[in-house]
């Protein structure tokens, strides 16, 4: 990890992905095991998951029952933050319960509804508010540091938000696990969903700092994001 070299009041923020060689998150078999043990290499503060992923593994996740030598006190589990500022996932009951979070802590905007908002505190989940039309992101995780002292954030989700955090040049490392896979298509799930660039300056600059392979050639590579 490469904490500590910049002074900012925010986070250091991980995308950590398994993917085919295209990129694509589509049909693919991750070793889970192999994922997750990686992910706490960084020993993260938070987990950032956006509402789009939360709602398509929350059949999974209720239904899951976790091993007992893998549940930790809750003091030592990172945060669970959700990025849902339409109000969009209900199973939360479920999901505070499940062993491999401590606290649940939603990122709302203005526009999120109050019976949400007022459900979540019923649950004891907090919400946080940032931004009118949408969650605020760089607002938002400059928050997550200044109220709840957060330092390192790992972002567990999909091309949707890994693209705006990217775009709001909010990412200091890039963890992908590439597959020896092609997925293609027209429309795919990828590592990165956002605008189109409209310079060569806008293009988001990597530089490799590790890189190691795997016996099912599966290949894990951490990329530095250059500022």
């Amino acid at each position: 990890m490469f904490v500590g070299e910049e002074n900012v009041s925010r986070p250091y923020v991980v995308l950590h992905n398994e993917t085919s060689l295209d990129g694509g998150l589509d049909h693919l078999n991750p070793d889970l095991g192999r994922f997750y043990s990686l992910a706490r290499r960084w020993n993260e503060d938070a987990t950032l998951v956006g509402a789009d992923t939360i709602l398509a593994m929350e059949e999974e996740l209720v239904q899951e029952e976790a091993a007992a030598d893998s549940l930790r006190e809750p003091a030592d589990l990172p945060f669970l933050v959700v990025v849902d500022s339409r109000g969009r996932i209900e199973r939360w009951r479920e999901l505070r319960d499940q062993p491999y979070w401590g606290r649940s802590l939603v990122l709302c905007c203005e526009r999120t509804p109050s019976d949400y908002r007022a459900m979540l505190s019923d649950l004891g989940i907090g919400s946080l508010v940032a931004g009118e039309e949408r969650v605020d992101l760089p607002l938002a995780l400059e928050e997550l540091n200044r109220l709840y002292g957060i330092q390192t954030l790992r972002v567990d989700s999909g091309g949707t938000l890994n693209g705006a955090l990217l775009r709001a040049d909010l990412v200091d490392e890039v963890s992908v696990l590439l597959e020896p896979r092609l997925v293609g298509g027209d429309t795919p799930r990828s590592l990165i969903r956002a605008t189109d660039v409209s310079s060569p300056e806008e293009i988001v600059e990597l530089r490799l700092v590790a890189m190691e392979a795997f016996a099912d050639d599966v290949v894990w590579l951490r990329y530095r994001v250059l500022r």
